[in-house]
């Protein structure tokens, strides 16, 4: 990836992960998942438009926040990979394992959540590279 724009390494990691995560949640529903839980207006379901932008939304957010920052602070690709990943496995203890999901709709949730910890490192580590200036690019 580290001769691809910034741009295309957002869009592959976003649309990676959403390819990814739907491929989850459809093992979970043939699995016998219902997604369906208890909220404060009644049931709900988590349906594969909920998992796609669950997946892509704070991706492409917190992806595009590195691309811009990063050129011009380089620690923010370090933070990065350590605040990424922390989020996605913090958002299960937040987000999935406290619901009335049944068990096999929360493992599924929660793997979804875990599939973005590669995605999130491999896509900052490559807007890193790509952010970085090149040697020749200087004596240019």
């Amino acid at each position: 990836m580290a001769d691809r724009s910034r741009a295309t390494i957002i869009a592959l990691a976003t649309v990676g992960a959403v390819v990814v995560n739907l491929i989850v949640y459809a093992i979970g529903r043939a699995a016998g998942g219902t997604f369906r839980l208890t909220t404060a207006g009644g049931t709900a379901e988590v349906n594969a438009v909920t998992v796609a932008a669950f997946s892509a939304l704070p991706l492409l957010v917190g992806l595009t926040a590195v691309a811009l920052l990063a050129p011009r602070f380089g620690w923010v690709v370090r933070v990065a990979s350590i605040v990424g990943p922390a989020l996605a496995v913090l958002t299960i203890a937040t987000m999935t394992l406290p619901t009335d999901l049944d068990a096999t709709s929360k493992t599924t949730l929660a793997l979804c959540h875990l599939t973005l910890v590669p995605i999130i490192l491999v896509a900052v580590a490559a807007l890193g590279r790509r952010s970085r200036v090149a040697p020749d690019a200087v004596a240019a």
